[in-house]
């Protein structure tokens, strides 16, 4: 398999939509690059006594629209032209959601699952003072990514009071509730998602009788996004599937179920009354809304013609391949795309800095209600740019985002 740059990916997106809206060459010159490349090496001291240095980074894309969001990752593939591509891929997201923020991202080449909790928190700390220059509640606000979660935010915000000397919880969303997070971000993604896909179906004329759906992948958003749909009778999950194996069923999953025997056993496969399917089998069903919540690159030239839903909810990142996607639009398939249907998360985010900044704390219907209009919102906005152009859905998130960028530049240039 040919390895893709995913910068390189994202830059053709940027180009391609530029030319719908014909972007003047200085604009899209400046949202090919990050306004800020930041890479460091430090120390941690490991249990052993050992001094290790790490190599992480900070990129900061673009914050005509506010300060900097993005999440930081541990992971051991962490490089350069990944971390520039996510923060592009912010930049693109939170212009999409209408939200004051700007792209972000950060990461560390790290296997954390190597680590102790000691030296964990060791390693968090020593990041945020790595990058504590450069980050701030009005200037760069990270969050959690990969394999980083609300204690390790609350480790990296407590080390930034202590370098600036006085609290600024705002510096860093994803905490905690217990130090400043907000109600509701635990199902936020997959809330969110939600609240596009009823919209969506209503536009695509997929509101009648019961929707069957496929979610391939178990995890924190692919598993909330499972329970949701249980709960509604609008919809019939199908198929599930998590890294081991998937599952299907005519007459339905049973959330509780299905998710109790995952807990016993490791895997939803084997669950009682079920057809054991692979996961590139779950994407090829005869299903009227696919959801992939996993990986990236499922859909592919490779197995695009097998794919019989008639909708696609993007809660994973990247999961449909740029010559999938055409063909898929082509073939009259609507793909909400993953900057638009998982957008819930940083919405969220964007709520818990609002509260920190206010010194407030919002009820979890509270948030519950902004997360819907902000949703239904977006998708609306990305639904009639989609119709004026004659273009998909992504190409629509992206051309609405660049607009929105571009205008923001513009006025800051006055």
């Amino acid at each position: 398999m040919t390895n893709i740059n995913p910068y390189e990916s994202t830059i053709k997106q940027l180009e391609k939509a530029a030319n719908i809206i014909n972007l003047d060459k200085a604009t899209l010159e400046i949202l090919s690059y990050p306004k800020r490349i930041v890479e460091v090496r430090f120390p941690v001291r490991l249990d052993s006594g050992e001094v290790k240095v790490f190599h992480g980074y900070r990129i900061q894309h673009n914050d005509a629209r506010g300060p900097f969001k993005g999440g930081i990752r541990f992971h051991q593939a962490v490089d350069m032209n990944e971390v520039k591509a996510l923060a592009f891929w912010m930049s693109m997201k939170c212009a999409v959601m209408n939200i004051p923020f700007g792209g972000g991202k950060g990461g560390v080449t790290v296997n954390p699952k190597g680590l102790s909790e000691a030296e964990l928190e060791s390693l968090s700390r020593a990041f945020i003072k790595a990058i504590a220059a450069v980050i701030g509640s009005r200037v760069d606000v990270p969050a959690p990514d990969v394999n980083t979660n609300p204690k390790i935010m609350d480790w990296m915000v407590d080390e930034y009071e202590k370098i600036v000397g006085h609290s600024e919880p705002a510096v860093i969303t994803g905490k905690s509730l217990d130090h400043g997070g907000s109600e509701g971000r635990g199902i936020a993604t997959s809330l969110g998602g939600k609240y596009v896909l009823d919209e969506a179906i209503g536009k695509v004329s997929l509101d009648s009788g019961t929707l069957k759906v496929a979610i391939q992948g178990l995890g924190n958003v692919g598993g909330n996004m499972f329970k949701l749909l249980g709960e509604d009778k609008k919809y019939q999950v199908v198929a599930v599937s998590d890294s081991r194996g998937g599952i299907v069923s005519g007459a339905g999953l049973d959330y509780d179920k299905v998710m109790g025997h995952k807990k016993e056993t490791g895997s939803v496969v084997g669950f009682v009354g079920t057809k054991e399917i692979t996961n590139e089998d779950l994407l090829e069903l005869d299903v009227d809304i696919l959801i992939p919540s996993a990986l990236e690159n499922q859909i592919t030239k490779e197995n695009v013609d097998k794919i019989k839903a008639r909708l696609v909810l993007e809660l994973a990142n990247g999961p449909t391949a740029p010559e999938a996607d055409e063909e898929l639009h082509n073939r009259g398939v609507v793909v909400v795309p993953d900057i638009l249907a998982n957008g819930g998360g940083v919405t969220v985010s964007y709520f818990e800095w609002d509260q920190n900044l206010k010194n407030e704390h919002w009820f979890e219907k509270d948030v519950f209600s902004k997360l819907e209009e902000v949703m239904c919102s977006s998708f609306n906005d990305v639904w009639e740019i989609s119709k004026k152009y004659r273009i998909d859905l992504r190409q629509a998130a992206y051309v609405l985002a660049i607009d929105r960028i571009s205008l923001a530049m513009r006025e800051s240039a006055k």
